[in-house]
């Protein structure tokens, strides 16, 4: 097995007394003495830190000095609309492969005179391969390697930030804003993966545990480990690359459609023109064979990754299986994510899920599970 990567934050998750777990090639925080339980609350009713510096950072800046042509050479590999991004916004994307399936999903920023792009740190070698393979001749690919990557998330992130950081209280969701600090210049953007207000802030990495020290020194932050993230984004509807969203599953069937702008659709000013542009824009018109969805188990028991799901208590086929489940403790309950075929997907199916040899019901429902609360 590789040796494990660390991050510069990874002596502080110790002093903090995290326990630590291998992740995407990297020792991480799973939790901290709070616990995940109360790690999960603290975010939603106060404020958490992540450190979540093993995320890839990129730099695409258009060889030509026209952001526009970084743009239109990014829609190249992506179903989004990049051209329409204006400057100081960010966008949600997704990188697809010839067949429409999913190679990796990111965030793209409009910085004036480059994209700033944020990838899964599983993917990210792949991800800069895939960039300098397709856009070399049009972009400077720069991986940013001397830089960390926070996550500040909850109702009082605003004011942790903003006693550190004038003007963070001006952003609303997905704005980004590059602005000097007493830790270097910040790049941040009103963002997150919890369902939560917030923000992410990549700052320079020799001031990187100063500046996490400085906001954990707010009586609203608390340090908050993977568990936790992971029933949050869970809550929040959010999909986990590589779990529930990879190269078996299309932007349809991952019912990720809303991120694909009008201009890129058929009969849209750029229509396709991506990869598996042609199976995309098929089932954007005739709809998928299958379907994210999410289920509420009756009962206590969590219905984890890869509980095969049935339509009837006894008999039959699988017609799909759960690819995240944990206990949500803002619900009070278990909740599960995953993809059954297209004819059960309905909100308010009952299903079944095989749990140690039992099938136990469970109900299809709308996401996210819990309200966001995002600035808008």
């Amino acid at each position: 097995m590789a040796e494990l990567k660390r991050t510069c934050l990874y002596d502080l998750h110790v002093e903090l007394g995290a326990k630590m777990v291998p992740f995407a090639g990297y020792d991480m925080p799973v939790q901290y003495p709070l616990g995940v339980m109360k790690e999960h609350r603290h975010c939603r009713a106060a404020a958490g830190l992540f450190d979540v510096s093993h995320m890839g950072q990129v730099l695409l800046t258009p060889l030509d000095g026209d952001v526009a042509s970084a743009a239109a050479a990014l829609e190249t590999l992506v179903p989004q609309a990049i051209l329409g991004l204006k400057e100081g916004r960010q966008r949600y994307a997704l990188f697809t492969d010839a067949a429409g399936g999913i190679l990796d999903d990111l965030m793209v920023a409009n910085r004036g005179d480059h994209l700033f792009l944020v990838v899964n740190a599983a993917c990210k070698e792949a991800d800069i391969a895939h960039l300098r393979a397709h856009l070399s001749d049009r972009c400077r690919i720069e991986e940013i390697t001397d830089r960390a990557l926070l996550a500040l998330q909850g109702p009082a992130a605003e004011a942790a930030l903003s006693a550190l950081v004038p003007g963070a209280a001006e952003m609303t969701f997905m704005d980004v804003l590059v602005t000097d600090s007493d830790w270097g210049a910040l790049w941040i953007s009103r963002s997150g993966y919890t369902g939560e207000d917030g923000y992410e802030i990549s700052v320079p990495e020799a001031q990187a545990e100063a500046f996490a020290r400085a906001l954990l020194a707010g009586d609203a932050v608390e340090p908050i480990g993977l568990g936790a993230r992971d029933s949050l984004r869970l809550e929040a509807g959010l999909c986990l690359y590589g779990n529930d969203i990879d190269t078996t599953t299309s932007p349809v069937e991952a019912a990720l459609e809303w991120a694909i702008q009008k201009a890129r659709r058929t009969g849209g000013a750029r229509e396709g023109g991506f990869p598996g542009a042609a199976r995309v824009l098929d089932e954007l018109e005739t709809g998928a064979t299958r379907r994210r969805i999410g289920l509420l188990p009756d009962g206590r028991a969590p219905m984890r990754a890869g509980t095969e799901i049935f339509a009837a208590a006894e008999g039959g086929a699988p017609i799909g299986a759960v690819t995240s489940g944990a206990f949500g403790p803002s619900i009070e309950g278990p909740m599960s994510m995953g993809y059954v075929d297209i004819a059960h997907a309905a909100d308010g199916t009952e299903l079944f899920g095989e749990v140690r040899g039992k099938r136990l019901p469970a109900r299809v429902v709308p996401m996210p599970f819990r309200p966001s609360t995002y600035k808008r």
